[in-house]
């Protein structure tokens, strides 16, 4: 299998300076994505895109685990701005925080399904 590093070391400075001029700070990106890459946040976040909102102890049911650390997740995403919360009487109750969230989500599980597609093509 080749390497798949340059051979030669050319730096085309007028890209470099064309990107590093347009880069803005990505550090609130980083921590967005940061809060998604947990798996068990990413199964909560896709359970609000089929449900718009969902009590904890729903959460807690889809997920398989105690209440406690579906609340735990539930407020991590809520702070890092991917979902909002409302109490209703004695239930509090999570849906995503915009439809920017919603279709990361579905477009991040697109994506993923495209590639096992393309994986399994590539065995055939």
């Amino acid at each position: 299998m080749p390497k798949e590093v340059c051979e030669v070391t050319l730096v085309h400075e007028e890209a470099v300076i064309r990107v590093q001029n347009q880069m803005p700070d990505l550090s609130g990106v980083a921590k967005f994505l940061k809060a998604l890459s947990d798996e068990t946040r990413l199964k909560i976040a896709f359970a609000l895109t089929v449900e718009d909102e969902l009590c904890v102890c729903d959460v807690a049911s889809i997920i398989g685990s105690s209440v406690a650390t579906a609340s735990h997740h539930l407020r991590y995403l809520k702070e890092n701005n991917l979902a909002r919360s409302h109490r209703k009487g004695k239930q509090m109750y999570y849906s995503l925080a915009d439809e920017h969230v919603y279709q990361i989500v579905t477009i991040a599980y697109e994506h993923a399904k495209e590639g096992k597609a393309n994986d399994n093509n590539d065995t055939n």
